[in-house]
């Protein structure tokens, strides 16, 4: 740290030769994370300037004069700037206009290797601030960006738009990844070249960020993104609610990167002396291509995103594929039987547990928002029935949808008034249901309520499943004011995360799924609330290939749940495969599943928790053949030791890749290659099987691969 600090003196010092030199400069600073460097510039005219963003190792002299406007670092509208603005703001007099004039900076250590630095803005002619934050990760060469709006005018000032972040990249050409897809086919990846004018990727869905597309993208510099080489810049934002991306590449082939809340609609009036943040958005720097931008976002998750990384998930059984709502105790009690039996962990108990009377929860139209447990159902209560799976040595959890409500329920009788909806005009429905209004201080207190009164009493559940089923089409609030109606998807979103704080703060030892209807809430928002997430109601293990090759791209493997379904008719092997490289799970019938079945289930689990799960949860992941441009997916998982590696293999085509290069091996180690969880009295067809490579083998020649027909895999275990 001191030489470190030391370096900085020196290259402040530097910099203020330089800047003595220039009369256009006032000042220049950077800021550094690992190999990622954003370089700045105070103009004599007191504006920030951009001067480089990218590579640490790059040298960026101030210009001979003064730079123009479309260099400024965080644009404001009104007042000369003609690029896409970071922030539009209307004052209290009406002047439409902004400048923002740099007024200082500062940068702490903040310890464990992350500093902050915070640069603060200030309009000359207005009590009007922005405060930008500069969070470094060096380790991973990573920065996470936002900004904080304040004002002391007399009255309210508008926002109209409000960036979270606004660099600008120099680069001869650049190639966007978006990872794209609707419901069951998330996460689909796919390149283009960007070209001048603006792209805006975008959602509208209000409270959860996605379900086109998620909220993280990857930009490759000059060449088209490439798993093992080339620049790479990563972007996730950290908000589970509408989001907006705009690149506008200019005349000048500079490319701006304006991310943060999406505006639409979303005006907001910030009261005198009020605060409004935007949501951090995570850049990710690589000059080793996409994989090692991957293993960074993982890195940092680990450390910085995640609840209790560093624990084992558990191996679930999930009741919903088998009974969906239709169950009862000694069905359930079965169901146990079944996970005892295999080895899975934990039963998550699915929807339909809940509801009375005329609002049983027997099908998805009634009950919603009733969460008194079903006496038709479970006559003798949560408690009883969790007791029950530990009798079996099987943990208990549950589903909740706190924020939803049917019309069809008690609650809808009592309260319509709360759920979001426009006057005068026709109810949309969405999975027959309606979202409850977290704006209003009742809903969010009910909503508490709802997790309060099911954990606390019911102590052996330790496991929720939170699910979010629909979003907003109809977006009023019967509780916001007629002038703030446009407030509603940004306060939503904060008294959400209030609300899972809550819940992750008081309830430490309950493990959390983070779900919405699918994969409509993977973003980092959310996440360090979480345990893990459901990446799709798709579980064919073919469509599950692409979906978690797609989220393998910013999520390590841990949070990604994988459960072993019927879904598709697929061999049952392929669908373990797939399965064992994520959170391991299981979703069918086991009381209906053949006795063979339940051995191959039984032998899967044995293997994941004996000699699988460690390097899923912990290792360090190498995607090595690429689904989307070949018959064959592969990928790999390495302990951080080099000890030990998993491989997987999946035919998702007719034909033949001949050899599997691997990654991140030790080059000096010799490794022993074994194929795991073949059925029983089969032979390893692998030449590889039971032999003995170096690393630098591995990782030149690679291993022969025998297999050519959709639907084979294979799992092979290095040691």
């Amino acid at each position: 740290m001191k030489n470190l600090f030391l370096i900085s003196i020196f290259l402040c010092c530097a910099c203020l030769m330089r800047a003595a030199d220039n009369p256009n400069v006032k000042k220049l600073f950077a800021v550094t994370s690992g190999e990622l460097k954003l370089s700045f510039m105070v103009g004599s005219d007191n504006r920030l300037y951009q001067l480089g963003f990218g590579d640490a190792a790059v040298e960026v002299a101030p210009p001979a004069k003064m730079p123009s406007r479309e260099s400024e670092f965080f644009p404001p509208y009104g007042n000369g700037v003609i690029t896409e603005p970071a922030l539009q703001a209307t004052h209290v007099d009406g002047n439409t206009s902004t400048e923002l004039h740099y007024t200082g900076h500062r940068t702490e250590d903040l310890g464990d290797n992350v500093s902050q630095t915070v640069i603060s803005l200030k309009d000359p002619a207005y009590p009007f601030t922005v405060d930008i934050y500069i969070k470094c990760y060096p380790d991973n060469s990573m920065m996470e960006i936002w900004n904080t709006v304040s004002h002391n005018e007399k009255g309210k000032v508008t926002l109209y738009r409000f960036a979270s972040a606004s660099p600008v990249l120099k680069a001869k050409a650049y190639w966007l990844t978006q990872f794209m897809g609707n419901y069951k086919r998330e996460a689909t990846l796919s390149e283009e070249r960007l070209t001048e004018g603006v792209k805006v990727l975008d959602s509208k869905l209000g409270v959860r960020a996605h379900q086109m597309r998620i909220p993280s993208f990857m930009l490759s510099l000059n060449a088209p993104a490439d798993e093992n080489k080339g620049e790479v810049l990563a972007a996730s934002l950290r908000w589970s609610g509408s989001f907006q991306f705009a690149f506008d590449v200019d005349w000048n082939k500079n490319l701006r990167l304006i991310t943060g809340m999406n505006p639409l609609g979303s005006q907001y009036h910030l009261e005198r002396g009020g605060t409004f943040t935007t949501p951090a958005i995570l850049y990710a720097y690589s000059k080793q291509g996409k994989g090692e931008a991957s293993r960074r976002y993982h890195r940092w998750a680990m450390k910085h995103a995640i609840r209790d990384a560093q624990k084992d998930r558990p191996v679930l059984l999930n009741n919903w594929e088998a009974t969906h709502c239709d169950f009862d105790e000694e069905r359930l009690k079965e169901l146990f039987n079944g996970a005892r039996q295999t080895g899975a962990e934990l039963f998550l108990l699915d929807d339909g547990w809940f509801g009375n009377g005329a609002y049983s929860r027997d099908d998805d139209k009634h009950g919603l928002g009733d969460w008194e447990p079903s006496t038709k159902k479970l006559p003798r209560g949560l408690s009883y029935i969790a007791k029950e799976a530990l009798k079996r040595k099987v943990g208990f959890g549950i589903w909740l949808e706190p924020e939803m409500v049917n019309p069809q329920s008690e609650l809808y009788r009592k309260h319509p008034e709360w759920i979001i909806t426009q006057p005068k005009r026709d109810p949309i429905l969405g999975r027959h249901q309606e979202i409850l209004d977290l704006t209003r201080p009742e809903v969010q207190a009910y909503e508490w309520e709802i997790i309060d009164k099911t954990l606390r009493p019911n102590p052996d559940i330790t496991y929720v499943k939170w699910d979010c089923n629909r979003y907003v089409t109809q977006p009023g609030s019967g509780y916001l004011q007629p002038a703030e109606q446009s407030h509603l998807w940004i306060d939503y979103n904060w008294a959400l995360y209030r609300l899972m704080d809550r819940f992750a703060k008081e309830f430490p030892n309950v493990m959390a799924m983070l779900c919405a209807g699918g994969s409509g809430r993977v973003d980092y928002g959310a996440m360090p609330y979480f345990h893990s997430f459901w990446p799709s109601d798709n579980t064919d293990p073919l469509g599950r290939i692409k979906i978690q090759w797609g989220f393998s791209h910013f999520f390590p493997a841990s949070t990604i749940s994988a459960h072993v379904t019927r879904m598709g008719k697929r061999h049952l092997k392929l669908a373990i495969d797939v399965a064992l490289s994520g959170a391991f799970g299981v979703d069918l019938a086991l009381d209906k599943a053949t006795p063979e079945e339940r051995a191959q289930i039984a032998d899967a689990v044995k293997l994941y928790k004996e000699s699988i799960r460690p390097l899923v949860m912990q290792g360090e992941l190498y995607r090595l053949v690429s689904p989307y441009e070949h018959p064959l997916a592969s990928l790999s998982y390495v302990s951080t030791d080099k000890q030990h590696a998993v491989v997987y293999l999946y035919q998702t085509k007719d034909g033949n890749v001949p050899q599997v290069v691997l990654g991140g091996l030790d080059a000096g180690k010799k490794y022993r290659v074994e194929e795991v969880g073949l059925p029983k009295g089969a032979v390893s067809r692998f030449p590889a099987h039971g032999k003995t490579f170096t690393g630098a083998e591995l990782m030149s020649a690679g291993l022969a691969n025998p297999l050519d027909t959709q639907f084979e895999s294979a799992v092979l275990i290095l040691k």
